[in-house]
């Protein structure tokens, strides 16, 4: 089953100054499809490490929802240089995060695309 994949609006920013394409995020999504994950972070949020063109060493960590052949949404990045991971009460935060998202409808994704506060991860980003 094909999964459609989000990004939320604060993540799409940021993906788009570290230059990670929606591409990319496809791939990264199709390893997570697969149980390639960096960790299982609890409540449906996943840690995934994606490549900036110089290996996935030197790259991204992705944080996403993610319900297997379902949906995912890429929620929260940063680069490993930046920082080494994330805090308790940011993990609550995104764990709360995911079970709001994971728990729309199609209406409700309906309205958070309208209103561009999700964005939907396409193969042909440019």
């Amino acid at each position: 089953m094909l999964v459609i994949a989000y990004k939320n609006k604060e993540f799409s920013k940021w993906a788009k100054k570290e230059g990670l394409s929606d591409a990319l995020l496809l791939a990264a999504l199709d390893e997570v499809g697969h149980g390639l994950v960096e960790a299982d972070l609890g409540g449906n949020v996943f840690k995934k490490r994606v490549s900036l063109g110089h290996g996935k060493s030197g790259g991204a960590r992705t944080l996403l929802a993610y319900k297997k052949d379902d949906r995912a949404f890429f929620i929260f990045g940063f680069a490993k240089n930046a920082r080494a991971n994330i805090k308790d009460n940011e993990l609550r935060s995104l764990k709360l995060y995911a079970k709001i998202l994971l728990s729309y409808n199609e209406k409700d994704l309906t309205k958070a695309i309208k209103e561009k506060a999700l964005i939907q991860v396409e193969a042909n980003d440019g």
